[in-house]
């Protein structure tokens, strides 16, 4: 009802609606480097997060508040800030969403920034991640690894002199993208709520093997995932083996990338055997993928590889992980 200029923002919920919140936080040199980002990049991802959060749960995304903190010399190149707000704001467009307000500080050093995102949902449809029973088939969307191999490719990248940095094939740069703008599967989520099929979902924004062990200890299940049906990013899979010790290593990385690796933000989540039938290939176009089957608790969390169960750590990234 009324949006950026005064004090607040005036917004009237849906009548009949459940109201959905979240935030993330962006801390440069943590969940970005300024040397991989442009302004508008920075933007896009941070939003991009909060909108898989709100996917996540089965939701859509509605209103976006986002503030940032940035340094004095930031704040005074020209274009900058705008350009940040101009990434979030198209990419909140396109899901549906308004940006209604946020805040702006100065920082001593570092770019931080805070997205916020309010969604909605009916009655019931909200997808939780406690909802997964044993029986359960675990889906995930899209294919996973990009984000972690597009980090590799920038690393890499920045070792490298000259025009060499900007030399590499098509799909490293698709990779790289991955990892600057990443896609958030919002009506993917929207429809698995929707309609009722998804009985806990959670997305990959820290790594499969982390977010599928949320996800069980929230339903209190055990898991067991086929490493065969992982669905790796295909240009992480096409990485020729040729001379170089970056394209050798991705090659060979590769299911680990898609297990451990975050900030693809798909979706992973459970459907009951009931609604099997029920379920697409696809949904808005992209493709549905099984990986295993929920446990019992007792059975902990394993990946089957070549016949053999072995633990599925959870690996992936945690801010406050010890050094040791």
């Amino acid at each position: 009802m009324l949006g950026i200029g005064d004090d607040a923002a005036i917004i009237a919920p849906p009548p009949g609606s459940h109201l959905l919140v979240t935030t993330d936080l962006l801390v440069e040199d943590m969940d970005f480097r300024r040397a991989y980002f442009d302004p508008r990049d920075i933007g896009h991802k941070a939003v991009a997060a909060s909108l898989s959060d709100i996917a996540a749960m089965g939701g859509r995304p509605r209103w976006v508040l986002l503030s940032i903190g940035v340094p004095q010399k930031d704040w005074e190149q020209p274009g900058f800030v705008s350009c940040l707000y101009s990434g979030a704001e198209q990419l909140a467009r396109q899901h549906g969403a308004t940006v209604i307000g946020g805040d702006v500080s100065r920082t001593p050093k570092q770019i931080v920034v805070d997205s916020i995102v309010i969604g909605e949902a009916a009655p019931g449809r909200a997808v939780v991640r406690s909802g997964a029973r044993p029986g359960d088939q675990i889906f995930v969307t899209g294919s996973l690894g990009g984000a972690a191999a597009g980090l590799r490719v920038f690393e890499h990248a920045a070792t490298l002199p000259g025009e060499a940095a900007h030399a590499f094939p098509q799909r490293f740069l698709q990779l790289r993208a991955r990892q600057r703008t990443p896609t958030p599967r919002v009506e993917c989520g929207a429809l698995l709520g929707e309609r009722g099929l998804a009985t806990a979902m959670i997305d990959t924004s820290d790594g499969l093997s982390s977010d599928l062990a949320h996800l069980c200890r929230e339903s209190g299940v055990g898991a067991l995932v086929n490493a065969a049906s992982v669905p790796v990013n295909p240009h992480v899979r096409r990485v020729p083996a040729a001379r170089g010790t970056f394209s050798l290593a991705l090659k060979a990385d590769a299911l680990q990338l898609a297990l451990h690796g975050g900030e693809d933000y798909e979706l992973l989540f459970t459907v009951a055997p009931s609604n099997i039938p029920r379920l697409p290939k696809k949904l808005n176009g992209v493709p549905l993928t099984r990986i295993g089957e929920i446990r019992e608790l007792g059975r902990g969390v394993k990946l089957l590889r070549e016949g053999c169960e072995e633990d599925l750590t959870p690996s992936g990234f945690e801010h406050f992980r010890r050094a040791d």
